[in-house]
């Protein structure tokens, strides 16, 4: 559908849980958030009924998150049932890659397309003091069999920190060197605990990357559903991307809304504006009363962020408060 800024609307990113198995500096306090009780959380058969009532509207695309998505019980069905929806033709999943490896051949029996890898560092060390656990070993393995199976798309997402990755950059972009996979840089967006660290801006990124590798050359095709863009690198099999929402602002071609683990759409990143669905999927409402209430939802989608201090004219826009965890990123 599209909303009032006639932007076309077709892309749902589902956070399952805010559990992780994971404490990043930038995402969670080191004791974690106090965890949505069982009756807080959506079920599988609530996420679907909403899935259903969206697709009239042409959503076509779906993203799994979380916290980490892998750690809820079951998620393979949820993939499965996704995947039976007629009008759904996209599955993708972002993870931390901890439980990807073993759960890999049952997540490409149930339909999943595509996955990105949350990864920051290469170093043992530096990985263990960003997210204060073990497992970089786990989490290059699961990358390996990934790129190995018949996904559509193996996407590594990096955020680029000044305080903890800026030296290491040209070494993770050559992940991308001898595997068909896309390396991404984010821009640390000013939401959580982001707030306290400083981004490295992509262009700057592309100039150190062009230094050691070679001059880039700008891809013109399209990877995936998102805002990426991407370039080629002298000798690279894969494409180097970069997710720039704060220096670059795309919000002019935002095509997403966001369901919280909750069950609250989240309509823009930045913006705590939307709809608590949970309540009205208890409370009875019907199939029809809750794609229309969606759509009503999604037609008052924000404008755009206001990252850089400039809110959406005409606009009372209350700011986000919580984590990138309780959000779904």
């Amino acid at each position: 559908m599209l909303d009032r800024q006639n932007r076309t609307i077709d892309y749902l990113r589902i956070s399952v849980t805010d559990k992780c198995n994971l404490r990043c500096t930038y995402c969670m306090p080191a004791d974690g958030v106090e965890d949505l009780t069982h009756e807080e959380v959506l079920s599988f058969e609530e996420i679907l009924r909403v899935v259903k009532a969206m697709v009239p509207l042409g959503v076509k695309k779906i993203k799994l998150t979380g916290g980490e998505p892998l750690v809820r019980k079951n998620l393979v069905y949820l993939v499965e049932q996704l995947h039976q929806l007629p009008g759904i033709e996209d599955i993708t999943m972002t993870t931390n890659g901890l439980l990807l490896e073993e759960n890999l051949p049952a997540l490409l029996k149930a339909g999943l397309t595509a996955v990105n890898i949350s990864l920051d560092t290469l170093d043992p060390d530096r990985f263990r003091q960003i997210t204060r656990r073990e497992g970089l070993d786990k989490v290059l393995s699961a990358l390996d069999a990934a790129s190995r199976s018949s996904l559509r798309s193996v996407k590594i997402n990096c955020l680029a920190v000044k305080e903890f990755n800026e030296e290491e950059l040209p070494r993770l972009a050559l992940l991308a060197k001898d595997r068909e996979i896309e390396v991404r840089f984010i821009e640390l967006m000013p939401i959580g605990f982001g707030k306290t660290l400083t981004p490295i801006p992509n262009t700057q990124i592309l100039e150190t990357l062009e230094q050691v590798y070679g001059k880039s050359v700008p891809y013109e095709g399209r990877l995936g559903n998102g805002p990426a863009v991407y370039y080629q690198l002298p000798g690279f099999q894969g494409k180097i991307g970069f997710i720039s929402a704060v220096s670059h602002r795309f919000c002019s071609q935002c095509n997403r809304v966001r369901l919280t683990s909750s069950g609250f759409l989240k309509l823009c990143l930045h913006y705590n504006n939307g709809i608590e669905l949970r309540p009205l999927l208890r409370d009875g409402i019907s199939d029809h009363q809750l794609t229309e209430t969606l759509r009503e939802a999604i037609y008052n989608k924000p404008l755009h962020h206001s990252f850089d201090g400039v809110k959406p004219e005409g606009e009372d826009d209350q700011l986000e408060l919580k984590n990138m965890s309780q959000i779904g990123g």
